[in-house]
């Protein structure tokens, strides 16, 4: 079966993140605000994950900018209006997936990557 690589970069995240103790909750939430893609629990932190792939030796979390923050936060905080989880305490983190010709694919996560707009 074939999957397009940004699906199979936010499957890889996904199993990075459970490997690395998060207890994933949500995959692709979309709403009108905005998408995140992955949701999970980090302990008693609520994490919203964006998973940014590429496939050279560029740095794929440059790509997100001010813009596709705003989006994930707006998204966010729909989530936990929607969930009730207001009183949650929450970060943003991103997982990197770089899959370079000739090399192991590799993820790397940077917690708390940035903070609400």
């Amino acid at each position: 079966m074939f999957l397009p690589f940004w699906r199979g970069a936010e499957i890889r995240a996904a199993r990075f993140l459970r490997a690395n103790g998060y207890r994933l909750v949500a995959s692709g939430y979309r709403v009108r605000e905005g998408e995140v893609d992955l949701i999970a629990w980090d302990g008693n932190i609520l994490v919203f994950v964006e998973v940014k792939s590429r496939k050279n030796a560029d740095p794929p979390e440059s790509a997100v900018g001010m813009r596709k923050r705003a989006r994930i936060v707006k998204a966010a905080h729909v989530y936990m209006a929607r969930y009730r989880l207001s009183d949650t305490a929450y970060r943003f983190d991103i997982v990197t997936v770089n899959r370079i010709a000739g090399q192991p694919t590799a993820c790397k996560l940077l917690r708390d990557a940035f903070g609400p707009c």
